[in-house]
């Protein structure tokens, strides 16, 4: 069954889900903004709601596959396709959980629900963060959620994320006035102002960590010229910088250190210094406490094994669910998430979805 669910487009994926979720009785609606279709559904009308989320859209397979990446091909024990990793199987578990439980022990006292997005893996504004504003001004409440990213290293369930770093790119444009190299007098050169800029950032030690996070870490990941000739002294230079920061910061605080930084360098140069900022996520953070543990113990059920709490990795939608209840991550092992061949392997998805099974167990019980 072939989905080739590439940001934006589900591309019949949320059908998939749509039935196989109405078959358990969860009643489910479409929110659709702009090109992006998410899904919501829930079975059960009382508190508390535990909620499933996650992305059925992938990023671009890329070339090189050994067999066709949408195809889900089962080659020794292992399934290979884009999302097998990130995170299609994951959902797949979540619901293969969730008919298990309702079989097992008829329906909870309160709810389950479903928060899917084709958004995730690009901009991240038409999907989960639009649909939990016009859910909840519908009324409508989640009291805990599980995000099922594959968060997991060495085997499945032995990392689990309580917490994400925030991300800021930015782009610093510094502008001068183009010469001859023989007469540096009658030009401003703009490399020198930016790489002064450049390294005084780099310089800065932005913290020593925060409670349950590393360091921030500031990474200039491109200095640019275009300039062909060696003996022009450039009108234009720009840098490309990436910040991961925890909750020490805010983008807008960054932002604007970078901003000051960045003029101050232009203005003892004769250059003139401009910002934007590419993209940005902040980061979020689910202290421990019964949530958290509660997860954990059902790891310790499933698979026998103490779980680590982990807020390393990239960004996620969790960071905007936090607003709205406590949120966790846990998933298969993320190893070739996003790489040629991506694959996993079918025993650690039905582990998986013991897990997430344990976990429901424990919730309402």
């Amino acid at each position: 069954m072939h989905r080739p669910s590439v940001t934006p487009h589900e591309a019949g994926a949320l059908d998939v889900v749509e039935s196989a979720l109405a078959a358990l009785g969860f009643s489910v609606q479409r929110l659709k903004f702009g090109a992006v279709d998410n899904l919501y559904a829930r079975r059960g009308s009382e508190a508390p709601n535990f909620c499933f989320a996650g992305h059925v859209d992938v990023v671009p397979p890329g070339e090189g596959w050994k067999s066709d990446p949408f195809a889900a091909e089962i080659r020794d024990g292992l399934i290979y396709g884009r999302g097998a990793a990130d995170m299609k199987t994951a959902i797949a578990a979540m619901i293969a959980a969730t008919d298990d439980y309702i079989a097992g022990g008829g329906p909870p006292r309160g709810s389950i629900s479903f928060l899917l997005t084709c958004d995730e893996e690009g901009p991240a504004i038409d999907g989960t963060k639009r649909a939990l504003e016009t859910l909840t001004a519908q009324g409508e409440a989640i009291d805990h959620c599980l995000v099922g990213e594959p968060t997991s290293e060495e085997r499945v369930g032995d990392v689990i994320k309580n917490g994400r770093r925030g991300s800021l790119n930015v782009v610093i444009t510094m502008e001068g006035r183009q010469g001859h190299v023989a007469y540096p007098h009658r030009a401003v050169n703009p490399v020198t102002a930016l790489v002064e800029a450049a390294a005084a950032l780099k310089a800065r030690n932005l913290d020593d960590g925060a409670p349950g996070f590393g360091p921030s870490n500031l990474e200039v990941t491109s200095i640019d010229v275009g300039n062909a000739a060696h003996n022009v002294i450039a009108q234009r230079a720009t840098a490309k910088l990436n910040i991961r920061f925890n909750t020490r910061h805010t983008g807008e605080s960054l932002f604007a250190w970078i901003a000051e930084t960045a003029e101050a360098a232009a203005a003892r140069h004769g250059a003139r210094a401009t910002l934007s900022i590419a993209s940005q996520s902040v980061c979020f953070y689910t202290p421990p406490g019964p949530f958290t543990q509660l997860v954990a113990d059902a790891v310790q059920d499933a698979f026998g094994l103490t779980p680590e709490f982990a807020t390393t990795g990239g960004t996620s939608d969790a960071r905007y669910i936090r607003n709205y209840c406590p949120v966790v991550e846990l998933g298969l092992r993320n190893e070739t998430a996003h790489m040629i061949d991506e694959h996993c392997a079918v025993e650690d998805v039905r582990t998986l979805a013991r897990c997430y099974e344990a976990i429901l167990r424990r919730y309402f019980a």
